[in-house]
């Protein structure tokens, strides 16, 4: 039985993201022969944060909200991952998330563990003051739990780079001045007047279109007119797919949290941003678009399935409906592992979350080196580095999948825990 959770009066999936990860962690552990003392660290998380914080409404009222940091693993640098804020945020979805920090930054080869974290709301309730208060209320809660050597956060859903300036304007008030300047990078993916990367709004978008790319590359396979469905038109999904129409493919389908919409003959990806731009975020009524029921999006005839939403969104039920014959996935753990099952049988490949949209943090890695060194990069040499650093990462996967006869989301976690395995072995276990 599925649970589910009210949300702008609109019935959304209880994540059960943890079972999921720890499903697909153990396969690997098993298909590696993973070291059993390593395995024992690596299935439990670092530190688990669980605050209560009060703040004031705009009424005047005092409302308490809950929020979480998990840190994972910290074995190859410090943590990193983002924050969201979202109703269906609970202990298990947070610790689910950092796991697969740890396995994202590892694949990438990034020196950082993993973390995750945020608060449990929905933003939509709130006023952008309230928003501010709540966000800076948090930052001073976590306090000293997050640092720029020790856990950097960083944007996730519903959260964005205003988000971030206020975290970080927040973390260094509570610095001598002699210390501010040296703390700017506690948080990544803010904007770019306030020490942000050039680029970042696109770097998760960027590498999910990348990874396909390079997959159709191996294939054989001609993108131009081939065509797409996404799953969330925020920012992972309208870069995604801004990138993907500049080189002929067509978006013919897309669903965010408002509804459904559909045209065989294509979406504009700009024409479909400016009208969400100018309807408070949804893509209902967008000309030249049929509405559809909600729970028809994964049977809609397409090529490329892109899920950029929350977790657990293709089920086994829906994984015996979808038309698509690649998967990539822009959000995390989209797929359960029960519905891999049957993609696989049905030769659907998938190209797994931890590959997929690792642009994210890539680019978040680009913008720690910047403040950390006071340097400042442009962005067409951000594009490349991007691109240079998935490609690499994609061709160790891919040719590695081939070579071992395995799907891509057990390679890289293999490659991904691997990583980690060796830095344990080198370094020993304190004490």
């Amino acid at each position: 039985m599925t649970l589910t959770k009210k949300m702008n009066d609109k019935e959304v999936p209880k994540q059960g993201m943890l079972q999921n990860v720890m499903k697909q962690f153990d396969a690997a552990s098993e298909l590696m022969n993973l070291n059993p003392n390593i395995k024992k660290i690596l299935s439990v998380a670092n530190n688990e944060l669980i605050i209560h914080f009060p703040v004031r409404m705009d009424n005047g009222d005092v409302e308490i909200f809950k929020g979480y940091r998990v840190q994972h693993n910290n074995a190859l640098g410090p943590y990193k991952g983002g924050l969201r804020f979202h109703p269906t945020i609970d202990i298990d979805a947070v610790k689910a998330l950092a796991m697969w920090m740890t396995w994202k930054t590892s694949l990438a080869g990034l020196p950082y563990g993993g973390a995750k974290g945020g608060i449990q709301m929905d933003p939509l309730k709130y006023s952008t003051s309230e928003l501010e208060r709540i966000t800076r209320r948090f930052a001073y809660a976590l306090g000293d739990n997050i640092g720029p050597e020790h856990d950097i956060p960083a944007p996730d859903v519903n959260t964005n780079a205003q988000t971030m300036a206020w975290i970080a304007d927040t973390y260094m008030s509570t610095k001598t001045p002699s210390e501010r300047s040296k703390n700017q990078h506690v948080v990544t993916g803010k904007p770019v007047g306030s020490g942000g990367l050039e680029g970042r709004d696109r770097a998760t978008g960027f590498g999910v279109f990348l990874t396909i790319k390079y997959w159709a590359e191996y294939k054989n396979i001609d993108l131009k007119d081939k065509t797409f469905i996404v799953q969330g038109f925020g920012n992972v999904g309208y870069w995604a797919s801004h990138f993907l129409q500049e080189v002929g493919a067509k978006m013919v389908g897309v669903q965010d949290a408002f509804g459904t919409i559909v045209n065989p003959k294509g979406l504009e990806v700009e024409s479909l941003l400016n009208h969400t731009l100018a309807n408070d975020g949804s893509i209902l009524g967008f000309p030249d678009s049929e509405a559809v029921d909600k729970d028809s999006f994964f049977e809609l005839e397409c090529d490329i399935c892109i899920p950029a939403a929350l977790g657990n969104q293709i089920t086994e039920e829906r994984a015996r409906k979808i038309k698509a014959f690649l998967i990539a996935e822009g959000a995390n753990g989209p797929t359960t592992v029960e519905a891999e099952v049957i993609l696989k049988d049905r030769g659907i490949d998938i190209i797994p979350d931890i590959l997929c949209n690792s642009g994210g943090v890539v680019g978040s890695y680009f913008e720690w080196l910047q403040n950390r060194n006071g340097e400042l990069w442009g962005l067409d040499e951000i594009m490349i580095k991007l691109d240079k650093k998935i490609k690499e990462v994609f061709k160790k996967v891919y040719e590695t999948s081939q070579l071992k006869n395995l799907d891509m989301r057990s390679t890289a976690y293999m490659i991904a825990i691997e990583r980690i395995e060796r830095a344990y072995i080198q370094r020993g276990i304190f004490p």
